[in-house]
């Protein structure tokens, strides 16, 4: 039987061998960006590559998602590792779909390649014999909470019932066998460091807000309506009022869109809408600001005379990374890329659907460096494949063999160790008992 450094070694020179492999699949994935639920070509593709190395799939989970598993040479507990599938819209990016203006400016293709990697690293020779459990290998569709009202047309077609990836995952039973999960991203670290250990994210609910008035002649008799674009700007004034008191230790974001402004110029708008955010630290927080919120949106209609309507749609909570599971990354990401090269990035006040499975099972979500740019922004893209694919697949192989070798003994307890935040029971009345609507009147 081979040690765990050999183990490893094996692993970390199969992803090199199939290194040129692996990330022409990522940039091919970042030619033909798909956004979320849409991602039937990057489905197709992995579904392919997965099936190639002799990885049973199910395919068409959440629409789009699919599942692979690789078995070890012994039973035990399941550790997942998951890519994500979708893209932004960021029309102005180099590699953006000229149609659609779907692109790549969050770099799930890299975390494709990444799960490819640690295909390639555990059917290196020994490992898979040596290992006891076996790894879920999951690509998830849909983590950008974007295209709202298009995600809202498919649950109401019956297709879903959560608008994220994960969420429809956990409530589809996916992550009921499995006991432990990671995934890195991408991330421009400005400097030499090129693997980072994760913090925190916020949590995030999503709003989508429609001001009701009465159309009229703008010009002729604009007395005779009820201006909702006015309404609307009321609103967002008022939200402004509130920034100054959000406390910075909680990282409070509100960040709405008008997505309709009025029909015509020439018509008093009677029917506008916006779409915003409500991330926060904590949920509690995220709960309060989003009645104060609610609160601006009632004083637009309120002084106007217009009616408003106020749709809440759950998104995703907080991520907490797993503290054992943490420090076994960061122990292999300094045995891989050298001490000095490690990082921790605190907390961040984006959020992510991993958040939600970190309340529920032990997971963790590092970052590798390789990317330039700002992220979801035009300039964000890859620069160095080799870290932000082939380094960070070694760092989650390595972990994987770690906790599954002599008999999954670090894998158990580090799920013994483990206090879960909610059950998958109490996950989704919760997420359920996010979504209202109500409407209110002057």
């Amino acid at each position: 039987m081979l040690s765990r450094d050999e183990l490893k070694r094996n692993a970390a020179a199969a992803i090199d061998s199939h290194g040129d492999e692996i990330v022409r699949v990522a940039k091919t994935v970042e030619g033909h960006p798909e956004t979320g639920f849409r991602e039937v070509k990057t489905s197709a593709l992995v579904s392919e590559k997965l099936r190639g190395w002799g990885v049973p799939v199910q395919n068409g989970i959440a629409i789009t998602g699919l599942k692979g598993h690789l078995n070890g040479g012994a039973p035990g507990p399941t550790v997942a590792v998951l890519g994500e599938l979708d893209s932004l819209m960021v029309p102005g990016h180099p590699s953006a779909d000229l149609q659609t203006g779907a692109a790549h400016a969050c770099a799930h293709h890299t975390q494709i390649g990444m799960v490819l990697g640690v295909v390639a690293g555990l059917q290196a020779t020994g490992v898979l014999p040596a290992l006891s459990g076996r790894v879920a290998l999951m690509a998830v569709p849909a983590e950008e909470y974007i295209e709202v009202e298009f995600r809202e047309q498919l649950r109401s077609e019956g297709r879903l019932e959560f608008l994220g990836g994960k969420p429809e995952f956990i409530r589809l039973g996916q992550f009921d066998d499995v006991d432990l999960a990671m995934m890195t991203h991408s991330t421009n670290t400005g400097d030499h460091r090129k693997l980072l250990l994760g913090g925190t994210n916020n949590g995030v609910l999503a709003k989508q807000v429609q001001f009701i008035g009465k159309a009229a002649h703008a010009g002729g008799a604009p007395w005779q309506g009820i201006n909702a674009l006015n309404a609307a700007t009321i609103a967002l004034t008022a939200i402004n009022a509130l920034r100054e008191t959000f406390r910075d230790g909680d990282t409070v974001r509100v960040h709405p869109i008008i997505t309709r402004g009025g029909a015509s110029v020439n018509s008093v708008p009677a029917d506008v809408r916006l779409e915003t955010f409500v991330r926060a630290r904590t949920v509690p927080v995220m709960m309060e600001t989003a009645e104060r919120v609610d609160r601006c949106f009632r004083a637009g209609a309120l002084a106007t005379g217009a009616r408003v309507k106020i749709t809440t749609l759950p998104g995703y909570l907080p991520l907490i990374n797993d503290p054992h599971l943490a420090d076994l990354y960061r122990r292999n990401a300094e045995e891989l890329v050298g001490k000095d090269a490690v990082g921790h990035i605190r907390h961040r006040g984006s959020s992510t659907d991993m958040g939600d499975v970190s309340n529920l099972i032990p997971a963790i979500q590092p970052y590798a460096a390789g990317a330039e740019g700002s992220a979801h922004g035009a300039d964000y893209v890859i620069q160095d494949w080799d870290v932000a694919v082939l380094t960070a697949a070694k760092a989650m192989t390595w972990c994987v063999i770690d906790l599954l070798a002599e008999g999954a003994a670090l894998a158990y307890e580090v799920k013994a160790k483990h206090r879960p935040k909610m059950t998958k029971p109490e996950y989704l009345a919760t997420m359920r008992g996010l979504r209202q609507e109500q409407t209110y009147a002057e």
